[in-house]
């Protein structure tokens, strides 16, 4: 199954949260017990990560037999970020078993209030 296509629009300043339910090609959930996960938005393939999602630094959150996958940004990292428009992809990991999960283009709004 290939990964999902999806646009992320977030605000600058302001707390990003997304939550997704990880399922396979039946409607089942996939239990997500045991896997880490990985995501980078780039401006583009070849720049380096504006920012980095993991299960590590707590800005991704798997949600075991739920399925759940949360991702998070506090508004102090969004409010460090560019008002740019970019790319992304979402990984999952259960050993040496790497699936992308999701992938796109991303949007950060500038913030007029500060």
């Amino acid at each position: 199954m290939g990964a999902g296509i999806y646009h992320i629009k977030m605000d600058q300043g302001s707390t990003f949260s997304l939550v997704l339910t990880y399922k396979d090609s039946g409607g089942n959930v996939i239990d997500l017990s045991g896997y880490t996960a990985r995501m980078q938005m780039r401006r583009n393939h070849q720049d380096d990560s504006l920012i980095d999602l993991t299960t590590e630094n707590g800005r991704i959150a798997l949600g075991g037999v739920a399925g759940t996958v949360t991702l998070t940004i506090a508004a102090t990292d969004t409010a460090a970020l560019p008002p740019v428009e970019g790319v992304y992809d979402l990984e999952i990991v259960s050993g040496a078993v790497v699936d992308k999960l999701l992938a796109g283009t991303f949007s950060i709004a500038r913030e007029v209030t500060r």
